[in-house]
């Protein structure tokens, strides 16, 4: 019985290596971690939340990112999806979501209705959910495909991976914030 030796396994971080151990600083350690086990919170309002349902299945796979468990608890998730039109009414309520999920936290924009209000110019569509919350992350289309979607995610994989342990409570970040009246 021959075995398989090609395992895949994830790249080690820069650190210093010898016989029996691997150092490296907490903080890619820390970022290695929370890059393999974003929880996403899907926040679907029309066609783009069909396409994200697509990433679920078997074709694209996001479970193979570390997002297979989609969370619909505001306080369990990492990475705020929002998908689709989001009606001037909705703001305070994806603003709401926002303020509840735990830090570190970060924000995908999927397609055009919520990344600018795509092509509803009207009275009651927000034109951006940038104007209630801020953004990491756009993904453009209309709708995005599925492999536009995994590649957004793959970006905030990139942020979560190279962030400071620290940048959260710098001046710059707590400004950021406070500029969209969030505490």
């Amino acid at each position: 019985m021959s075995e398989n030796k090609d395992i895949n396994l994830v790249e080690a971080p820069e650190g210093i290596s010898g016989a029996g151990f691997f150092a490296t600083s907490f903080e890619k350690v820390i970022g290695l971690a929370r890059k393999h086990s974003l929880w996403p919170l899907p926040f679907a309002t029309s066609c783009c939340g069909i396409e994200y349902m697509a990433t679920m299945g078997s074709n694209y796979d996001i479970s193979r990112f570390g997002s297979e468990r989609p969370s619909f608890s505001p306080r369990q998730a990492d990475i705020l999806m929002v998908m689709g039109t989001i009606a001037k009414k909705m703001g305070p309520v994806v603003k709401q979501v926002y303020e509840q999920m735990a830090e570190p936290r970060w924000v995908i924009a999927v397609g055009a209705c919520a990344s600018s209000g795509g092509i509803f110019d009207s009275y009651s569509v927000l034109q951006g959910i940038d104007r209630v919350i801020p953004v990491d992350v756009y993904v453009p289309g209309c709708p995005p495909r599925p492999e536009q979607i995994l590649d957004g995610l793959m970006r905030v994989q990139d942020l979560a991976a190279n962030e400071s342990l620290r940048r959260r409570n710098s001046p710059e970040y707590q400004e950021l914030l406070a500029s969209y009246n969030i505490k």
